[in-house]
Order: C-alpha cells, then sequence, then structure tokens
C-alpha cells in the first residue's frame, strides 16, 4: 500500500514538471514570436500625435530633428543610417560630422534634398513646427514624432519605439534593460541615507532665476532620489525670486546651466545668500544640462551625478 502511494505521488509529481516544463516552452514561444512580429516590416505605427506611420523595410537614411532623438539612434547603432541631425548636437562626436538640417526652425528644403526614409520629429517642437512637418508628409517623407518622455518609464517606451521602428528592438531592449538595472542601484544606494534632504534646482541665472516645479522631469529624478524639491508646490517651470530661495533655504542647490562662466562661485556671493544651508555646507553643485533633462540613455549619468551632489555620502564607498 504503502509502495503504491510512493508510486502515485511520484506519477503526479512527473506530470507536474512536465506541465510546468510545456508552460515555460509556450511562454519562450510566445515571447520569441512577439519580438519577430514586433520588428516585421512592413508594419504601422502610431506617432505621439496619432499619425499613422507605415515602414516598407528598415529606414536607411534617417533624420533625427532633436538630440534626445539622435542621442537614442546612435545608441541603437545607427550611425551610418544617420544622415541628418539637428543644428545643436553636442553627443556622441558622431552626431557633430552628420549634415545639419536647422534648429527648432528647420530647413524642409535641406531635409527634402537629403531624401530621408524617415524623420524623427519630437512632439516638443510640434506647436512651432507643425506646418513644415506637414510639408515633408505632403512631399511623401515619413515623419515620425517621438513623445515628449515625462519620466523614465516613458523614456523607456521611447527607446524601445524607436528601436522597433528602425529594426534595432533588440538593442533597444538591451539599453532599456541596462539603465534599469542602473537606476535600481542607484536608488538603493541613496535609500540608505538618514537624513532626506531639501533640494533647489537653478535652471537660469539672474535677473531672471527659472526652476523645475512639479510634473517637470527634474521633480522625477528628486522623487526617485529620495529628494524633496522645495518647488514641488508650484507647477512646471517656475520663475523665482532670490529672497525666496532664501527663505525656503535649501540643503543643496543644484545648477543645470553652463552659459555663465563661474555660475558657483558668484552664486555663492549673492546678497543674503550666505544664511542659506546649501552655501553654508558648500553644496552648491553645476551639473550637466544635457543628461538631466535629454529623454535617451545618458538619462541614468544624470540621475547619478545628480543623486552624488545631493547624498555624495552614499557613494563614498
Amino acid at each position: 500500500m504503502k509502495k503504491r502511494w510512493l508510486i502515485a505521488v511520484m506519477a503526479v509529481l512527473l506530470l507536474v514538471g512536465c506541465a510546468q516544463e510545456e508552460t515555460k516552452k509556450v511562454e519562450s514561444t510566445e515571447t520569441e514570436q512577439s519580438a519577430s512580429e514586433n520588428i516585421e516590416f512592413p508594419m504601422t505605427l502610431t506617432d505621439a500625435v496619432g499619425e499613422e506611420v507605415t515602414l516598407e523595410a528598415a529606414p536607411e537614411k534617417i533624420i533625427s530633428m532633436i538630440p534626445s532623438n539622435t542621442e537614442i539612434l546612435f545608441a541603437l547603432g545607427l550611425n551610418e543610417e544617420i544622415i541628418g541631425v539637428n543644428d545643436f548636437e553636442s553627443y556622441p562626436e558622431e552626431a557633430l560630422e552628420k549634415e545639419k538640417i536647422g534648429g527648432m526652425e528647420f530647413n524642409v528644403e535641406k531635409i527634402l534634398s537629403l531624401d530621408p526614409d524617415i524623420v524623427f520629429a519630437h512632439e516638443s517642437i510640434v506647436g512651432m513646427a507643425e506646418a513644415g512637418l506637414q510639408q515633408l508628409r505632403d512631399s511623401n517623407i515619413l515623419v515620425y514624432v517621438v513623445s515628449d518622455a515625462k519620466d523614465f518609464a516613458e523614456t523607456y517606451t521611447t527607446i524601445e519605439e524607436m528601436g522597433r521602428a528602425t529594426g534595432k528592438l533588440k538593442e533597444a531592449q538591451k539599453i532599456v534593460e541596462d539603465m534599469k538595472v542602473k537606476v535600481e542601484d542607484i536608488q538603493q544606494k541613496v535609500q540608505k541615507v538618514e537624513s532626506k534632504k531639501t533640494v533647489f534646482v537653478e535652471t537660469s541665472d539672474v535677473p531672471e532665476i527659472y526652476t523645475t516645479g512639479n510634473g517637470t522631469f527634474m521633480q522625477e529624478i528628486l522623487n526617485m532620489l529620495n529628494a524633496t524639491n522645495i518647488m514641488e508646490d508650484q507647477e512646471g517651470w517656475v520663475k523665482i525670486d532670490p529672497e525666496e530661495i532664501v527663505s525656503r533655504n535649501p540643503d543643496v542647490m543644484l545648477i543645470t546651466y553652463d552659459y555663465v562662466e563661474g555660475i558657483v562661485e558668484q552664486v555663492k556671493q549673492r546678497d543674503g545668500f550666505d544664511t542659506v544651508t546649501a552655501i553654508q555646507n558648500d553644496a552648491v553643485i553645476q551639473v550637466n544640462e544635457d543628461t538631466t533633462s535629454r529623454q535617451g540613455p545618458r538619462l541614468v549619468e544624470g540621475l547619478e551625478e545628480v543623486a552624488k551632489a545631493i547624498y555624495p555620502e552614499a557613494f563614498s564607498e
């Protein structure tokens, strides 16, 4: 009797094991099929403004209208395919060698002369560029408007969407995976700090000092880093008087612009700022504007730079 019971149990376990293995095979097959379907051409995608864009094949000639798009495209390994970029590119160095198509006011004729397979525009410029974008569409140029990501999650989605559109989905997924691993590592380090710090983010110099309030990418970064934005009670980009900065008394001041030489020392010397905790503790730090604002792979570098500026003790090991 005992022997028959043991055989029965073993049979059940074997069946369960087989079922689990079969489930794994099905899930694996479904994942592979999904990835395959996502990168099959022709494909039709819907962009950030609701336009359907149909690609017959992976594009061989690509134009990027904004630096964040350019950084993503280069990270996907599309150096050879990129034929035109924004006038104000700064990264990577290879982008500086590409044909320029203008800035916010792009050169439609130049773009048409390059005869691209696709133009990657951006939601943030649509308001002022819609007429030009429509002119490109009317000339049978494919225009894909990339979403204006508001946080890391949307940035991940953007990278994968651009990877799908260019036939580089696997590369895009690897970029996102690596970013998530690094973000988790940074967050684990800052979560260990004993005292949460308050932060003021300065995006322009006197006489018109602007900062970032709630609903901005920098607010997202500070939330991720266990820090408090002293202007989180305000929405969007906010103009602020020096006196209010003093009264809100941040523990750390982050300067995100570099158009003023010696700006950190100038901030420290402002009238009345000697009472601010950030000044007293020498916690006025300039950070890279590009890596802390461009919605691409280098956002992780910006996150780490800001984290080290706010909580240097968490990275001292």
